[in-house]
């Protein structure tokens, strides 16, 4: 935005993603929204298993060996860069909000300070306590208080593994709004993500901590999405809103259907798959546990009833490995889709991304080739093999999902609606048309930031009278539609 021409009002959202993470300023031009990056960078993890320059490990005693944090100060130190260079160009800047991937939580001593940096969900802290767990509490009966899917590394694992005496716990979101505005709270978008929210009433569930042992007063004060939590420090101006600080929650209010829709679905699609149905009321159904689907809160009060499959991280996983292979010549994301496109077809390559194997980084192109090989399907050796292997698998996952879901409801969905990074993937969107029989509308790419920007104009009170949300994301987005072949 060139300086001087800031419009009257501007809104910062801060995507934080478990790969990516950026800074977008967006501003209402009559019945849409205009948006524009203003800070991109790499979520910065610190990985213990990783040897330093001197070549030793991180680590400090053999139970931190492997473990994987968050690097909770150089990502505050991000935010500020976004933040300053967003004040440059504006002034009339009203409102930030923050968003983020759920599971992870920083824990807070009883000054508000953090103890440690927040373990990565994708640490291997958690192995092996699904057992434990269970031995406790009865599964089934977790499921009917929480709502929530049972995965190995949801907050509910992590708090079981922790050592340290905490006097709160705050979602990765939640910190970096509580640092911005000095009030800790959680939003319930992303509190519902924690395995320890009754889906019902919505506030912390003391029968299932009181079971688990887990201490009933480490838990900060639950608000709804939209809530004005403070002013950002030293600038009075600019309120921090708990917008949904859940990015799928975001997303998902950004999802373009229009009110006179066949039923539809929407999928999620970038390091992570969300695919699910908006509801107005939670299923607990054992037929839903047991497909693992889960019940979280949306935008104004909503259920995302979804089942969380894996995405995009497997190609993004390859694609750190074929540099250091030296594997053809330099690439781009679109030479890897011309690659996958021209590969043969071979619909025998199936595979089943969310098994455990897949869920930790490194050595991902050898475990697809050995997971082909033992069960009996093609190896695929080329890249554009492997990406066209990956896409329609997939793909086939979310074929899978779908089903699971018309079972779930009884009801046939028409549309499915594809959000987030995918949308940019033209070959993985056709495969979705072809392997589910729906027609897929793919759009907007900036879902998760649309639906964090325009949360917080509505909050505000800047929305056109008589114009939603999903209004504005429909008037401001091109829309592609993918028809099954």
């Amino acid at each position: 935005m060139a300086q001087n021409s800031s419009p009257n009002h501007t809104y910062l959202a801060f995507d934080l993603g478990s790969s990516n993470s950026r800074a977008v300023v967006g501003w209402l031009s009559g019945d849409q929204i205009q948006l524009e990056v203003v800070h991109r960078f790499i979520t910065p993890i610190i990985d213990q298993s990783r040897p330093t320059n001197g070549g030793e490990s991180r680590a400090t005693n053999e139970e931190e060996s492997g473990q994987l944090y968050w690097d909770l100060g150089k990502l505050w130190q991000e935010l500020q860069t976004g933040f300053c260079r967003t004040l440059e160009f504006n002034p009339n800047l009203c409102s930030l909000s923050v968003d983020s991937w759920g599971f992870d939580y920083v824990p807070l001593n009883i000054s508000g300070q953090r103890l440690r940096n927040a373990y990565c969900y994708r640490s291997p802290r958690t192995e092996g306590l699904e057992g434990q767990i269970f031995e406790t509490i009865n599964e089934s009966l977790l499921y009917e208080v929480t709502g929530t899917q049972f995965l190995p590394f949801n907050t509910l694992c992590q708090v079981i593994a922790d050592r340290e005496q905490t006097n709160n716990r705050l979602m990765i979101a939640d910190y970096f709004n509580y640092r911005f505005a000095g009030r800790a709270v959680s939003e319930v978008s992303l509190a519902s993500t924690t395995g320890l929210l009754n889906v019902y009433n919505r506030t912390w569930s003391t029968e299932v901590m009181n079971q688990l042992g887990i201490p009933t007063d480490s838990w900060p004060e639950i608000v709804p999405d939209g809530t004005i939590i403070g002013s950002v420090n030293n600038h009075p101006s600019v309120s921090v809103i708990a917008s949904c600080s859940h990015d799928t929650a975001c997303a998902v209010a950004a999802v373009p259907v229009a009110e006179n829709s066949p039923p539809w679905a929407y999928l999620s699609c970038g390091s992570w798959s969300l695919l699910g149905i908006e509801l107005n009321s939670p299923i607990t159904t054992e037929t839903a546990r047991q497909y693992n689907f889960t019940n979280e809160v949306g935008v104004d009060g909503t259920v995302r009833f979804l089942t969380n499959l894996t995405g995009l991280w497997i190609l993004q996983q390859c694609e750190l490995e074929w540099p250091d292979l030296g594997v053809g010549e330099d690439f781009d994301y679109d030479t890897l889709l011309e690659e996958a496109s021209a590969a043969p077809p071979n619909p025998e390559i199936v595979i089943d991304f969310n098994q455990p194997i897949f869920q930790s980084p490194g050595n991902m192109i050898q475990k697809i080739q050995d997971y082909c090989r033992q069960h009996g399907m093609p190896v695929p050796e080329e890249r554009g093999e492997i990406v066209r292997a990956i896409l329609f698998s997939l793909a086939s996952s979310y074929n899978i999902a779908l089903r699971n879901l018309e079972e779930i409801i009884g009801e046939e969905i028409q549309i499915l609606h594809i959000v987030g990074g995918g949308v940019r993937n033209h070959l993985l969107c056709q495969f979705v048309a072809d392997v589910c029989q729906r027609t897929v509308i793919a759009g907007p790419t900036e879902a998760t930031t649309m639906g964090n920007l325009l949360i917080q104009a509505r909050t505000m009170g800047h929305l056109p009278t008589n114009i939603s949300i999903r209004d504005v994301v429909r008037n401001s987005t091109d829309l592609d539609i993918y028809h099954p072949s």
